[in-house]
């Protein structure tokens, strides 16, 4: 279980985010609504190693505390993040790009396993490894990045806005995997802008608004409060 307690973090006089609380459980995900600027990527980098937290923040995975880790090492420990805007290596191939998801050690054994896995979940990718990634279309970039992250073989995943700005069928099967990857045992923390399809597979949610966790629930609770209505997903389609 990752365990989240007096998360803050801080750029210069900004504070992006005020004492955040949270917990996934393993075979859960829970996804992170919020509105621009109200510090979900904050959360995700700080947790993944990316920004600094204030002291007195604590991530714990399986007891081990992360927040002193550095990036290399929370991988190692068990949790993976998938940028905002993929981060993929374009001039290098399909392939390739999975290999250098597998480095961590926890990896290495169930290399061959973890590619069945990502191939099941992703079938297009079994037939493009050797295509160079810069030449693919953005969801099939950002599959490749899903992928690359699942061969760390992680037990929490956590992933920035992976449907921005994919088409709504590479959206369809972006989330019909996602909802697939829980299945697996891997916990799942998404931040993600298309609020309808994100609750529509979620266990749970919380509401993040200018730095502080302002509600949680089920998903079935979120998606029929008026309050996430109006401000979720009156526009989500």
């Amino acid at each position: 279980m990752l365990e989240v307690r007096h998360l803050s973090v801080r750029y210069g006089k900004h504070q992006a985010l005020h004492e955040v609380a949270l917990q996934v459980q393993p075979g859960e995900l829970v996804v992170m609504l919020g509105a621009n600027g109200a510090g979900k990527s904050s959360l995700l980098k700080a947790l993944g190693g990316m920004v600094a937290a204030d002291a007195g923040a604590s991530a714990r995975l399986a007891g081990q505390e992360l927040m002193q880790l550095p990036a290399h090492a929370i991988v190692q420990s068990g949790l993976a993040l998938v940028p905002e805007g993929r981060g993929v290596f374009g001039d290098l191939s399909v392939k390739e790009n999975l290999q250098l998801g597998a480095q961590p050690r926890r990896a290495r054994v169930g290399e061959a396993q973890n590619l069945e896995r990502v191939f099941t979940l992703f079938p297009k990718l079994r037939d493009r490894l050797a295509q160079t990634v810069r030449t693919m279309s953005g969801g099939e970039q950002q599959m490749v990045a899903v992928g690359r992250a699942l061969m760390s073989q992680p037990d929490i995943l956590l992933l920035d806005e992976p449907s921005l700005g994919l088409s709504p069928l590479m959206c369809r099967e972006l989330f019909a995997a996602l909802a697939r990857i829980k299945t697996l045992g891997m916990g799942v923390l998404l931040v993600e802008q298309n609020a309808r399809q994100s609750l529509a597979i979620a266990d749970r949610g919380y509401l993040l608004e200018t730095g502080r966790i302002v509600g949680e629930g089920s998903a079935r609770e979120l998606s029929g409060s008026p309050a996430v209505r109006r401000a979720y997903l009156g526009g989500s389609h």
